[in-house]
């Protein structure tokens, strides 16, 4: 996924600029260096406004192909609860 951002006078000026870059991920429109507002694919913005998601539903989501994942693997013993 490619997250953009574009100042909201260059937004003005290229508005179909980032409505191409946002098949390619969401499209952070600044206004003094601040984000004011994000440009999805409609197709992103259901994934994320459905509701419960998956995993399977995330790993869907366009551009997440070359995610990486990084969680250290835990030491600790799981609870165990008496049989009585």
């Amino acid at each position: 996924m490619t997250i953009t951002v574009v100042p909201s006078q260059e937004f003005d000026q290229a508005a179909s600029k980032a409505l191409l870059a946002a098949n390619n991920g969401p499209v952070f429109i600044t206004d003094q260096g601040r984000t004011t507002h994000v440009l999805m694919g409609y197709g992103m913005y259901q994934a994320l406004s459905s509701g419960r998601q998956t995993i399977a539903d995330l790993l869907a989501l366009p551009g997440t192909g070359d995610a990486e994942l990084d969680i250290a693997r835990s030491r600790e013993l799981p609870a165990t609860k008496p049989l009585i």
